[in-house]
Protein backbone atom coordinates (compact mmCIF):
# COMPACT_ATOMS: atom_id res chain seq x y z
CA UNK A 1 0.00 0.00 0.00
CA UNK A 2 0.89 3.71 -1.01
CA UNK A 3 0.21 4.75 2.89
CA UNK A 4 2.29 6.44 5.02
CA UNK A 5 3.57 5.82 8.17
CA UNK A 6 1.46 8.83 9.39
CA UNK A 7 -1.52 7.52 7.73
CA UNK A 8 -1.47 3.66 9.02
CA UNK A 9 -1.20 4.45 12.42
CA UNK A 10 -4.18 6.98 12.14
CA UNK A 11 -5.91 4.19 10.49
CA UNK A 12 -5.34 1.46 13.46
CA UNK A 13 -6.01 4.05 16.12
CA UNK A 14 -9.40 3.20 17.72
CA UNK A 15 -12.63 6.22 16.92
CA UNK A 16 -13.34 8.65 19.22
CA UNK A 17 -16.00 7.23 21.79
CA UNK A 18 -17.51 10.79 22.13
CA UNK A 19 -18.60 10.83 18.10
CA UNK A 20 -20.43 7.68 18.31
CA UNK A 21 -24.05 7.30 18.54
CA UNK A 22 -26.64 5.02 19.31
CA UNK A 23 -30.35 3.88 18.26
CA UNK A 24 -32.89 1.35 19.11
CA UNK A 25 -33.55 -1.02 16.00
CA UNK A 26 -35.48 -4.19 16.82
CA UNK A 27 -35.02 -4.33 20.38
CA UNK A 28 -30.96 -4.22 19.75
CA UNK A 29 -28.53 -1.30 19.99
CA UNK A 30 -26.36 -0.17 17.29
CA UNK A 31 -23.55 2.43 17.58
CA UNK A 32 -22.53 4.45 14.58
CA UNK A 33 -21.06 7.51 13.32
CA UNK A 34 -22.82 10.28 11.83
CA UNK A 35 -21.74 11.02 7.60
CA UNK A 36 -20.24 14.28 8.36
CA UNK A 37 -17.70 12.71 10.91
CA UNK A 38 -16.64 10.14 8.43
CA UNK A 39 -16.36 12.62 5.87
CA UNK A 40 -14.51 14.76 8.31
CA UNK A 41 -12.39 11.86 9.34
CA UNK A 42 -11.26 11.18 5.65
CA UNK A 43 -10.32 14.65 4.78
CA UNK A 44 -7.96 14.61 8.41
CA UNK A 45 -6.48 11.29 7.26
CA UNK A 46 -6.01 11.32 3.57
CA UNK A 47 -6.19 14.92 2.92
CA UNK A 48 -8.68 17.52 1.20
CA UNK A 49 -7.46 16.79 -2.53
CA UNK A 50 -6.50 12.86 -2.15
CA UNK A 51 -9.40 11.48 -2.28
CA UNK A 52 -12.94 11.11 -3.96
CA UNK A 53 -15.92 10.10 -3.80
CA UNK A 54 -18.66 8.82 -6.47
CA UNK A 55 -22.09 7.21 -6.53
CA UNK A 56 -22.17 4.72 -8.62
CA UNK A 57 -25.67 3.32 -8.60
CA UNK A 58 -28.64 4.55 -6.88
CA UNK A 59 -31.63 2.74 -7.24
CA UNK A 60 -35.29 3.43 -5.68
CA UNK A 61 -36.60 0.13 -4.44
CA UNK A 62 -40.20 0.83 -2.73
CA UNK A 63 -42.26 4.32 -3.52
CA UNK A 64 -45.73 3.94 -1.81
CA UNK A 65 -48.27 6.63 -1.01
CA UNK A 66 -51.25 5.91 1.78
CA UNK A 67 -53.46 8.45 3.10
CA UNK A 68 -51.21 11.01 2.28
CA UNK A 69 -48.51 10.01 3.74
CA UNK A 70 -45.38 8.86 1.23
CA UNK A 71 -42.52 6.06 1.45
CA UNK A 72 -39.41 5.80 -0.48
CA UNK A 73 -36.75 3.16 -0.04
CA UNK A 74 -33.06 3.65 -2.02
CA UNK A 75 -30.25 1.66 -2.12
CA UNK A 76 -26.93 3.41 -3.51
CA UNK A 77 -23.34 1.75 -4.56
CA UNK A 78 -20.53 4.19 -4.12
CA UNK A 79 -17.08 3.77 -4.89
CA UNK A 80 -14.05 5.74 -2.70
CA UNK A 81 -11.01 6.18 -4.41
CA UNK A 82 -7.61 7.43 -2.65
CA UNK A 83 -4.44 9.00 -4.01
CA UNK A 84 -1.70 7.36 -1.57
CA UNK A 85 1.53 8.35 -2.25
CA UNK A 86 1.03 7.83 -6.20
CA UNK A 87 -0.62 4.56 -5.48
CA UNK A 88 -4.59 4.20 -5.89
CA UNK A 89 -6.90 2.72 -3.38
CA UNK A 90 -10.37 2.03 -4.11
CA UNK A 91 -13.11 0.40 -1.93
CA UNK A 92 -16.61 0.65 -2.28
CA UNK A 93 -19.82 0.21 -0.33
CA UNK A 94 -23.27 -0.19 -0.44
CA UNK A 95 -26.11 1.39 2.02
CA UNK A 96 -29.93 1.82 2.12
CA UNK A 97 -32.23 4.85 2.95
CA UNK A 98 -35.70 5.54 4.16
CA UNK A 99 -37.67 8.61 3.68
CA UNK A 100 -41.34 9.06 5.28
CA UNK A 101 -43.22 12.57 4.94
CA UNK A 102 -46.08 14.33 3.24
CA UNK A 103 -44.31 15.60 0.48
CA UNK A 104 -43.30 13.11 -2.48
CA UNK A 105 -40.01 15.01 -3.69
CA UNK A 106 -39.00 15.74 0.11
CA UNK A 107 -39.23 11.77 0.91
CA UNK A 108 -37.50 11.50 -2.04
CA UNK A 109 -34.22 13.27 -1.43
CA UNK A 110 -34.20 12.41 2.26
CA UNK A 111 -33.96 8.41 0.98
CA UNK A 112 -31.37 8.82 -1.57
CA UNK A 113 -29.41 10.89 0.48
CA UNK A 114 -29.54 8.72 3.51
CA UNK A 115 -28.08 5.66 1.22
CA UNK A 116 -25.67 7.67 -0.36
CA UNK A 117 -24.45 8.06 3.48
CA UNK A 118 -24.99 4.96 4.46
CA UNK A 119 -22.82 3.53 1.02
CA UNK A 120 -20.19 5.95 2.03
CA UNK A 121 -19.69 5.10 5.32
CA UNK A 122 -19.58 1.38 4.90
CA UNK A 123 -17.15 1.96 2.30
CA UNK A 124 -14.73 4.20 4.31
CA UNK A 125 -15.33 1.94 7.09
CA UNK A 126 -12.91 -1.03 5.41
CA UNK A 127 -10.14 1.26 5.52
CA UNK A 128 -9.85 0.90 9.23
CA UNK A 129 -11.58 2.08 12.71
CA UNK A 130 -11.26 5.31 13.25
CA UNK A 131 -14.19 5.23 9.94
CA UNK A 132 -16.25 2.97 12.79
CA UNK A 133 -15.38 -0.39 11.62
CA UNK A 134 -15.11 -2.12 15.25
CA UNK A 135 -18.62 -0.56 15.82
CA UNK A 136 -19.67 -3.76 13.82
CA UNK A 137 -18.31 -5.86 16.86
CA UNK A 138 -19.20 -3.38 19.58
CA UNK A 139 -23.02 -3.52 18.40
CA UNK A 140 -23.29 -7.45 18.50
CA UNK A 141 -21.39 -7.71 21.79
CA UNK A 142 -23.74 -4.83 23.31
CA UNK A 143 -26.79 -6.74 20.95
CA UNK A 144 -26.27 -9.93 22.69
CA UNK A 145 -25.10 -9.23 26.24
CA UNK A 146 -28.87 -7.46 26.48
CA UNK A 147 -30.49 -10.40 25.27
CA UNK A 148 -28.42 -12.68 27.67
CA UNK A 149 -30.69 -13.65 30.82
CA UNK A 150 -29.67 -13.73 34.31
CA UNK A 151 -30.75 -15.01 37.48
CA UNK A 152 -33.09 -12.14 39.72
CA UNK A 153 -31.20 -11.00 42.73
CA UNK A 154 -33.42 -10.49 46.10
CA UNK A 155 -33.99 -7.09 46.96
CA UNK A 156 -32.18 -7.59 50.57
CA UNK A 157 -29.03 -8.49 49.07
CA UNK A 158 -29.09 -5.27 46.53
CA UNK A 159 -29.58 -2.93 49.35
CA UNK A 160 -26.44 -4.47 50.86
CA UNK A 161 -24.52 -4.44 47.76
CA UNK A 162 -25.16 -0.69 47.78
CA UNK A 163 -24.41 0.14 51.69
CA UNK A 164 -21.09 -1.39 50.86
CA UNK A 165 -20.30 0.28 47.60
CA UNK A 166 -21.19 3.76 49.86
CA UNK A 167 -19.05 2.74 52.31
CA UNK A 168 -16.00 1.43 50.12
CA UNK A 169 -16.41 4.88 47.89
CA UNK A 170 -16.10 6.76 51.58
CA UNK A 171 -13.01 5.23 52.59
CA UNK A 172 -11.03 5.15 49.35
CA UNK A 173 -12.26 9.23 48.81
CA UNK A 174 -9.67 11.86 50.39
CA UNK A 175 -11.76 13.71 53.25
CA UNK A 176 -12.44 16.77 51.39
CA UNK A 177 -14.00 15.14 48.94
CA UNK A 178 -16.53 12.93 51.30
CA UNK A 179 -17.44 16.92 53.13
CA UNK A 180 -18.01 18.00 49.18
CA UNK A 181 -19.96 14.89 49.26
CA UNK A 182 -22.06 16.37 52.26
CA UNK A 183 -22.48 19.86 51.44
CA UNK A 184 -23.66 18.69 47.95
CA UNK A 185 -26.20 16.33 49.75
CA UNK A 186 -27.63 19.33 52.21
CA UNK A 187 -28.32 21.49 48.83
CA UNK A 188 -29.78 19.13 46.90
CA UNK A 189 -32.41 18.31 50.19
CA UNK A 190 -32.19 22.64 50.42
CA UNK A 191 -33.57 22.35 47.00
CA UNK A 192 -36.17 19.45 47.12
CA UNK A 193 -37.71 21.65 49.77
CA UNK A 194 -38.45 24.49 47.26
CA UNK A 195 -40.30 22.87 44.04
CA UNK A 196 -39.87 26.20 41.78
CA UNK A 197 -36.31 26.24 42.87
CA UNK A 198 -35.50 22.57 41.91
CA UNK A 199 -36.98 23.59 38.22
CA UNK A 200 -34.91 26.48 38.09
CA UNK A 201 -31.62 24.50 39.02
CA UNK A 202 -32.42 21.54 37.19
CA UNK A 203 -33.17 23.27 33.90
CA UNK A 204 -29.75 24.58 32.80
CA UNK A 205 -27.84 21.28 33.15
CA UNK A 206 -30.85 19.34 31.40
CA UNK A 207 -30.39 21.98 27.90
CA UNK A 208 -28.83 20.20 25.23
CA UNK A 209 -25.97 21.88 23.61
CA UNK A 210 -25.97 22.65 19.94
CA UNK A 211 -22.71 23.57 18.05
CA UNK A 212 -22.72 26.63 15.67
CA UNK A 213 -21.30 25.11 12.92
CA UNK A 214 -20.86 28.67 10.60
CA UNK A 215 -18.45 29.65 13.30
CA UNK A 216 -15.83 27.57 12.91
CA UNK A 217 -12.12 28.22 11.26
CA UNK A 218 -13.92 25.28 8.37
CA UNK A 219 -17.19 26.94 8.57
CA UNK A 220 -20.23 25.40 7.25
CA UNK A 221 -23.26 27.57 6.17
CA UNK A 222 -26.44 27.55 8.15
CA UNK A 223 -29.62 25.75 7.44
CA UNK A 224 -32.38 26.97 8.94
CA UNK A 225 -35.23 24.90 9.72
CA UNK A 226 -38.85 26.59 9.51
CA UNK A 227 -42.22 24.09 9.12
CA UNK A 228 -44.54 27.29 9.02
CA UNK A 229 -42.46 28.49 6.14
CA UNK A 230 -43.00 25.44 4.51
CA UNK A 231 -46.75 25.36 4.95
CA UNK A 232 -46.51 28.85 3.78
CA UNK A 233 -44.39 28.35 0.45
CA UNK A 234 -46.66 25.19 -0.17
CA UNK A 235 -50.08 27.23 0.39
CA UNK A 236 -48.46 29.13 -2.70
CA UNK A 237 -49.37 27.57 -6.93
CA UNK A 238 -46.87 26.06 -8.65
CA UNK A 239 -44.26 28.56 -9.67
CA UNK A 240 -44.41 26.05 -13.87
CA UNK A 241 -48.18 25.76 -14.27
CA UNK A 242 -49.75 27.36 -11.86
CA UNK A 243 -51.64 24.20 -10.16
CA UNK A 244 -52.34 23.48 -6.82
CA UNK A 245 -51.35 21.92 -4.51
CA UNK A 246 -47.95 22.28 -4.34
CA UNK A 247 -44.74 21.00 -2.58
CA UNK A 248 -42.05 23.00 -0.81
CA UNK A 249 -39.54 22.22 -3.14
CA UNK A 250 -35.63 22.71 -1.58
CA UNK A 251 -33.29 24.22 -4.04
CA UNK A 252 -30.56 21.76 -3.98
CA UNK A 253 -27.70 23.75 -5.65
CA UNK A 254 -28.43 26.79 -3.64
CA UNK A 255 -25.68 25.84 -0.68
CA UNK A 256 -23.11 23.27 -1.10
CA UNK A 257 -24.34 19.56 -0.28
CA UNK A 258 -24.31 17.95 2.76
CA UNK A 259 -24.80 14.13 3.29
CA UNK A 260 -27.90 13.65 4.76
CA UNK A 261 -28.95 17.55 4.84
CA UNK A 262 -31.47 19.51 2.94
CA UNK A 263 -30.23 23.28 2.08
CA UNK A 264 -32.36 25.69 4.44
CA UNK A 265 -35.80 25.75 4.64
CA UNK A 266 -35.17 29.65 3.10
CA UNK A 267 -33.86 28.09 -0.28
CA UNK A 268 -37.86 26.84 -1.24
CA UNK A 269 -40.27 27.36 -3.87
CA UNK A 270 -43.78 25.72 -4.32
CA UNK A 271 -43.89 23.07 -8.14
CA UNK A 272 -46.92 21.22 -8.03
CA UNK A 273 -46.39 17.22 -7.93
CA UNK A 274 -45.70 16.59 -11.22
CA UNK A 275 -43.01 19.09 -11.95
CA UNK A 276 -41.39 18.35 -8.53
CA UNK A 277 -41.03 14.57 -9.71
CA UNK A 278 -40.08 15.70 -12.79
CA UNK A 279 -37.67 18.36 -11.52
CA UNK A 280 -36.07 15.21 -9.15
CA UNK A 281 -35.82 13.44 -12.04
CA UNK A 282 -34.02 15.52 -14.14
CA UNK A 283 -30.33 15.40 -12.91
CA UNK A 284 -29.03 18.61 -13.35
CA UNK A 285 -31.26 20.98 -11.62
CA UNK A 286 -29.96 24.42 -12.76
CA UNK A 287 -30.30 23.39 -16.13
CA UNK A 288 -33.59 22.44 -15.68
CA UNK A 289 -34.57 25.87 -14.60
CA UNK A 290 -32.69 27.25 -17.44
CA UNK A 291 -35.14 25.98 -19.99
CA UNK A 292 -38.07 26.69 -18.19
CA UNK A 293 -36.86 30.29 -18.07
CA UNK A 294 -37.75 30.72 -14.25
CA UNK A 295 -34.76 31.89 -11.47
CA UNK A 296 -36.20 30.43 -8.47
CA UNK A 297 -33.44 32.01 -5.74
CA UNK A 298 -34.71 35.55 -6.01
CA UNK A 299 -38.67 33.99 -5.82
CA UNK A 300 -37.75 31.96 -2.84
CA UNK A 301 -36.19 34.61 -0.90
CA UNK A 302 -39.23 36.95 -1.61
CA UNK A 303 -41.46 34.04 0.01
CA UNK A 304 -38.67 34.09 3.09
CA UNK A 305 -39.07 37.82 3.38
CA UNK A 306 -42.73 38.30 2.93
CA UNK A 307 -43.10 35.75 5.69
CA UNK A 308 -40.66 36.75 8.34
CA UNK A 309 -40.25 40.55 7.21
CA UNK A 310 -43.36 41.66 5.40
CA UNK A 311 -41.71 41.58 2.22
CA UNK A 312 -43.58 41.42 -1.40
CA UNK A 313 -42.43 37.98 -3.93
CA UNK A 314 -40.31 39.69 -6.95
Amino acid sequence: MGFSAKQLQALRRNVDLRCVRTREVNGRTLSYVEGWFAISEANRIFGFDAWSRETVELKCILARESRGAFLAVYTARVRITVQADGAVVIREGHGTGEGRGPSPGEVHDLAFKAAETDATKRALATFGKPFGLALYRTSHKNSSSKNATHEPVPASQIEERGRAANETIAISRPREFVKNDQARDNQQHNVQSAPEMSIALATPSLAPTKIDKSVLTISEPKRLRDKAHLRFVAAHPCLVCGRQPSDPHHLRFAQPRALGLKVSDEFTVPLCREHHRQLHHAGNEIAWWHNIDIKPLPIAKGLWEEKHLGGTVP
